[in-house]
C-alpha cells in the first residue's frame, strides 16, 4: 500500500473478495478488512452451496443449454412479480456470465454448470458450481488467490465502523476497529460494503421480518447491520428490507442444509399429521415461512435411495448423512414407529404421491413435476424453517454505486451481496437459486470495474507478495 493509503477498502471478506480480487487485476491498491477471524468457516459465502447464475455462458453452451441474460432477467421479474429492481437486476442478470467466466478463467475456479436437477424458477439450468457444491470450497479458492495478490492486504480481525467523506461528499478515508477499540482512520478514495445484511441482529429482524423472526437463524453472526447503519447515517437510501433468504430444509439434528435438491429429485414433505400441506417447487425460500406456519414450525422430508444417491452430490447432504439426521425404515409402519408419524395417514399420502409422479390426476396444491415415484426404503429426514440471510440494503446504482433518495450517488461508496438491496423482490417468495452469490459477488466486481474505470492511472502490474495481518500488526 502507498502513504496514501489503498485505492480501495473492501470490508467483509466473503463475496467482497471478488471485488478485491478485480480492482488488484485492474491495478487497484486493496485493503480487505474482515471482523472475524473464523471467517472462511463462518459467513455467509463459505455457509452457501456455491451456486452462480451466469446467464449466456459457454458452459451452457458447451453443454447445448440455450440461456440468455434477458430470459434470466425474465425470469427475475416473474418470480418476483415484478417487484425487483429493474435496473439492478439488468445490470446483474447482464454481467452474470461475464463473471462465471472470469472466475473460471482469470481465478482459476473450476467451474461446471449444474445440469443433474432443475431449480425452482429458473427457466434453463444456469447456476454454475465446482466439485463439493459448498461455499467453504469456493471462499477457500478466493482467499488462496488473495494471498497470491501482491496488491491486496488483509487485516483481520478488524471491523469497519464508519466512513468518512470529504467537503465535496466524496469518500476519503475508512475508520476501521481493532478487538482492543482502538480506532485507525485510513485514507482511501472508496469503500466496498460487504459486510452482509442484518440477519444476526434479531431486534431488525423482529422489526422487517416477523414472519421469519422466530426461526432458526443460519448465516454469519457478523451480519450486524453494520453496512446498512453506516450507509444510512451518510445519507443513503435503503430499500426492500423486508427481503430475505429462508429455507426449508434445515435438519432439525444436525443443524445441516439437507438440500431442496431432494425435493426436485421427487420427495415430498409432510407435516406431524402425516399429509402435506403445499407445493414444495414453489421454492425453498418462501416453503421457510410455509413450514414455520405447521403445527410444531416443523415439517418431515420423504425420500427413497434413488434421491439419497442422487443429492450425494452436496456437501450438504453427506454432512446431514453424518450427523444422523437421516431415519430410514423398510416400510411406513417402520417409518411411523422410529418418528411418530400416523401411518395411515403417510401411506395414504404417499399412494396419492405415487399415483401423481406416474402422470395420473391432478395435485391438490398445485405440484406438476414428481421425478419418480418413491420406493422403499424410506428415508425421512426432520427439518425447520431457518432463515438464511437478508435480501435488502443500502439501494445501489448498476455500477454498485452507493445512492442517496434523490438518486445522486455518494462518490467513492459501493455495497455488494447483502448490504445492497437484492434482486428478490420483497418478502422470501421472491428469491431464485443464487440471487445471494450472484449480488455478493456480481456487484463487487461490478463496483471494482467501475472504480478502475474512473482511476487517473490504473496498471496492471504484480509484484509484491500479498500476505494476511493481524490487528496487532497494524494494516500495510
Amino acid at each position: 500500500m502507498t502513504e496514501e493509503g489503498p485505492d480501495l477498502v473492501v470490508a467483509g471478506a466473503g463475496g467482497g473478495l471478488a471485488g478485491a480480487l478485480r480492482a488488484a487485476q485492474l491495478g487497484l491498491d486493496v485493503l480487505v478488512v474482515e471482523v472475524s477471524e473464523h471467517y472462511r468457516r463462518g459467513n455467509n459465502t463459505s455457509m452457501s452451496t456455491a451456486m452462480i447464475p451466469g446467464a449466456g455462458s459457454r458452459f451452457q453452451r458447451e453443454a447445448g443449454i440455450e440461456d440468455s441474460a434477458e430470459l434470466f432477467f425474465d425470469d427475475i421479474m416473474r418470480k418476483t412479480k415484478g417487484e425487483a429492481d429493474p435496473r439492478l437486476a439488468r445490470a446483474l442478470t447482464g454481467v452474470s456470465a461475464r463473471l462465471v467466466e472470469w472466475l473460471a478463467d482469470d481465478m482459476e475456479l473450476p467451474l461446471s454448470v449444474v445440469t443433474d436437477f432443475h431449480y425452482p424458477g429458473h427457466s434453463a439450468d444456469r447456476c454454475h458450481t465446482i466439485e463439493g457444491r459448498h461455499g467453504t470450497l469456493l471462499l477457500d479458492h478466493l482467499v488462496g488467490r488473495v494471498k497470491q495478490e501482491g496488491r491486496i492486504d488483509m487485516l483481520v480481525p478488524a471491523r469497519l465502523v464508519d466512513v468518512r467523506l470529504d467537503d465535496e461528499g466524496r469518500v476519503c478515508a475508512a475508520v476501521i476497529e481493532t478487538p482492543d477499540g482502538e480506532t485507525e482512520e485510513i485514507p482511501t478514495r472508496a469503500v466496498l460494503l460487504a459486510t452482509n445484511g442484518y440477519g444476526a441482529d434479531r431486534e431488525l429482524v423482529g422489526r422487517y421480518l416477523p414472519e421469519i423472526a422466530e426461526a432458526v437463524y443460519h448465516g454469519s453472526e457478523a451480519s450486524r447491520g453494520d453496512a446498512l447503519r453506516i450507509g444510512t447515517e451518510l445519507g443513503a437510501a435503503a430499500d426492500y428490507l423486508d427481503a430475505y433468504q429462508g429455507h426449508g430444509a434445515l435438519a432439525a439434528r444436525s443443524s445441516t442444509l439437507v438440500g431442496w435438491a431432494t425435493v426436485m429429485h421427487g420427495a415430498v414433505i409432510v407435516g406431524q399429521d402425516g399429509r402435506r400441506f403445499g407445493n414444495e417447487t414453489t421454492g425453498y425460500s418462501e416453503y421457510a415461512a410455509v413450514i414455520a406456519r405447521q403445527p410444531g414450525s416443523t415439517g418431515w422430508i420423504v425420500l427413497d435411495k434413488r434421491i439419497h444417491d442422487a443429492c450425494l452430490a452436496f456437501t450438504d447432504f453427506r454432512q446431514t448423512i453424518e450427523g444422523g439426521a437421516l431415519v430410514w425404515a423398510d416400510d411406513v409402519d417402520g417409518i411411523a414407529a422410529r418418528t411418530g408419524l400416523p401411518a395411515d395417514a403417510l401411506t395414504e399420502e404417499l399412494a396419492t404421491t405415487a399415483t401423481l409422479a406416474r402422470g395420473e390426476g391432478e395435485d391438490r396444491f398445485g405440484r406438476t413435476f414428481f421425478e419418480a415415484e418413491l420406493a422403499p426404503p424410506f428415508a425421512v429426514v426432520q427439518v425447520v424453517p431457518a432463515l438464511f440471510h437478508t435480501q435488502g440494503g443500502l439501494v445501489v446504482d448498476e455500477h454498485a454505486r452507493v445512492t442517496r433518495p434523490d438518486g445522486s450517488v455518494i462518490d467513492g461508496l459501493y455495497a455488494s451481496g447483502g448490504a445492497a438491496e437484492g434482486i428478490s423482490g420483497h418478502g422470501a417468495a421472491g428469491y431464485l437459486a443464487g440471487n445471494g452469490l450472484l449480488p455478493a459477488l456480481g456487484l463487487a466486481y461490478l463496483a471494482a470495474d467501475h472504480l478502475a474505470g474512473s482511476s487517473p492511472h490504473p496498471t496492471s502490474s504484480h509484484e509484491a507478495t500479498s500476505h494476511e495481518v493481524t490487528s496487532e500488526e497494524g494494516s500495510a
